[in-house]
């Protein structure tokens, strides 16, 4: 009995160790499939501790979802040390190699967004929003002016690269680089939509710039039950 209560999970443990199934268990099973029951089998618990611990299904899948996004940003942390364009071109070669490695919990991420759960698509949104900060900083510091119309298009282009993962990357149409590629190159293309001549400024800067920094493989070990 002594061992057993040596060994046994405190409730914060049992609680990240639930999650950590959870999002592993996004590489065999859409969000909606990942139902209490799957999980509680898997982790070898009742289905009632489930429900102590998250509420429901839809208070799981919240807890879920967030891991993910917070993998997705941890592994796309911009290096405010490199120069905006490095940085820039950085971010999004270790989102593409994130998209690469972790193919279905990205998916799932993704289409979280559609999910019929406010709470789970606020936390989508979230991460929606911080990806739209950090491309709005770089553009600051290109000297691109901060207006409302430049927000909407990078707002717009965040969705738009999501979608592009998904149909490139995922899809099998698109090597890394040239994931990469589109995407600096379509974010160009809202900037010149909104401001043409700082727009083919920005352009220009892109084509001549010598990236040297080489895209770093997200650590799997960002986000519990990522493998």
């Amino acid at each position: 009995m002594t061992d057993e209560r040596r060994t046994r999970l405190s409730p914060d443990e049992r609680r990240a160790q639930l999650v950590a199934i959870g999002v592993a268990a996004l590489a065999d099973r859409s969000l909606d499939e990942l139902t209490i029951d799957v999980i509680s089998q898997q982790a070898g618990v009742s289905r009632g501790l489930l429900f102590y611990y998250f509420g429901s299904k839809q208070g799981f899948h919240r807890e879920v979802v967030r891991a993910a996004r917070d993998g997705l940003l941890r592994a796309t942390e911009p290096v405010l040390e490199l120069s905006p364009l490095e940085r820039l071109h950085d971010t999004l070669s270790n989102l593409v190699a994130f998209v690469r490695e972790h193919e279905d919990t990205f998916f799932s991420l993704v289409r979280g967004a559609a999910s019929g759960d406010r709470q789970v698509r606020e936390v989508v949104e979230q991460a929606r929003a911080l990806q739209c900060e950090r491309v709005e900083i770089v553009c600051r510091e290109l000297g691109v002016p901060d207006t409302a119309l430049l927000r909407v298009g990078l707002r717009s282009w965040v969705a738009f690269a999501e979608q592009a993962l998904v149909d490139g990357v995922l899809g099998g149409r698109m090597s890394p680089d040239e994931a990469v590629d589109f995407l600096e190159r379509s974010l160009v293309a809202v900037v010149v939509t909104v401001d043409p001549e700082q727009g083919a400024r920005l352009g220009d800067a892109l084509r001549s710039a010598v990236v040297e920094s080489p895209a770093q493989t997200p650590d799997a070990g960002l986000v519990p039950g990522l493998a």
